[in-house]
């Protein structure tokens, strides 16, 4: 679980970590007012799980409360569904490093990843330069040493009082990272100011889904998801992402789902929504139509290959969706496996047109998403 950045910088301000002086604003009367109690110039940033929000025009700094008005409008009625801005203290940059705890997956061990160049180009240079990034893995049982810290810094070229901040830093964020069972906490970029202090630019700070039934102060709301879809399908444990094409897809098991994603693709055709119903949702069909129903389509593709998830009961699934929600859009099935033969039966006797071979079947689709007879 992703948090955002206000949400991260507040748990890095409760660990000693400085911060710019900011706000949080769900309006744009409420952002000019912010900017007005903290100062002018400041920064108006859109809290989004994404990032490249500077590059994407997300980011703003006003030096007026009218500004800041104006700003805060725009930013609230950008397509990508900003609800909340956080206003922000500029800080007089003179220059940003990156710094960042995670896990090594392959060594099941801690890492401190680190650079004395950070900023929005930090992925470019991870590419172009590998060699400039600093990374040190640890004993999480051991936790992070005092002496690791001092060497990674020292390492970053930092000297003097600078070096004694970002070191206590690095020990908070590996605080923060381990009291809240993160997967990353990252500090990007890490600025040192033009007085001399070091402040937290920015904050990423996510969360192990499986350690959640720890960190119940954080549970998913309506602003982390960027539709109603995407939210129900959270909370009902549906794997779900939305997209803004044609096809409407609904599949069991991940893999699958991905490589009809990628048939379509190579068809020419663009994907509306994944969804995957298999595991332990295979008997919840009605629900994930229900869910591909919401986001606007022209075709519903079905693909599964059921071996412990039975082919006849998702097709018995599907049929039943179809009888209650009424789909406004015609729907493609490919449903194989375990008692194939009898979903096959089931699909005739409802009307449909059972389809044997995934690819004639996204084919079928991506003619019907084209204005091809259903």
């Amino acid at each position: 679980m992703k948090l955002f950045e206000c949400q991260a910088k507040e748990v890095f301000a409760a660990a000693g970590i400085p911060v710019p002086d900011s706000r949080q604003a769900r309006t744009a009367e409420e952002a000019s007012a912010a900017a007005a109690e903290i100062g002018f110039p400041c920064v108006l940033k859109s809290q989004l799980l994404q990032g490249g929000r500077g590059k994407a025009g997300l980011i703003k700094v006003v030096q007026t409360e009218e500004e800041a008005a104006a700003a805060a409008a725009g930013l609230f009625s950008r397509p990508e569904g900003v609800r909340i801005l956080l206003v922000e203290k500029a800080v007089e940059i003179e220059k940003e490093l990156y710094l960042s705890i995670t896990i090594d997956p392959v060594e099941s061990r801690g890492m401190i990843i680190a650079c004395a160049e950070g900023g929005v180009e930090i992925e470019t240079l991870a590419k172009e330069k590998p060699q400039a990034l600093i990374r040190e893995k640890f004993d999480l049982s051991r936790g992070l040493e005092a002496f690791r810290a001092r060497s990674v810094v020292y390492d970053m070229g930092l000297t003097g009082d600078t070096a004694k901040q970002t070191v206590k830093i690095l020990s908070a964020l590996y605080q923060v990272f381990s009291r809240y069972d993160a997967e990353l906490a990252e500090i990007n970029p890490l600025f040192i100011t033009k007085d001399g202090n070091v402040v937290a630019g920015d904050a990423k700070l996510s969360i192990d889904d499986n350690a959640s039934f720890r960190q119940k102060e954080y549970q998913l709301t309506r602003e982390y998801f960027s539709s109603d879809a995407e939210y129900e399908a959270a909370l009902d444990g549906i794997p779900y992402l939305q997209f803004h094409g044609d096809i409407g897809l609904m599949c069991a098991g991940a893999g699958l789902t991905t490589t009809v994603y990628d048939l379509i693709n190579y068809e020419g055709g663009t994907v509306a929504n994944y969804l995957e119903f298999g595991g332990p949702n295979y008997r919840r069909a009605v629900r994930a139509m229900e869910l591909c129903l919401k986001n606007p389509s022209k075709v519903i593709l079905v693909v599964t290959f059921g071996t412990i998830a039975r082919a006849d009961v998702m097709a018995e699934g599907i049929v039943e969706a179809i009888g209650k929600l009424h789909p406004d859009r015609p729907i493609v099935t490919c449903i194989r496996g375990t008692n194939e033969d009898r979903a096959v039966e089931i699909l005739e006797a409802a009307g449909l047109k059972p389809i044997f071979d995934t690819e004639e079947a996204v084919r079928e689709a991506v003619s019907i998403a084209k204005g091809g007879a259903a």
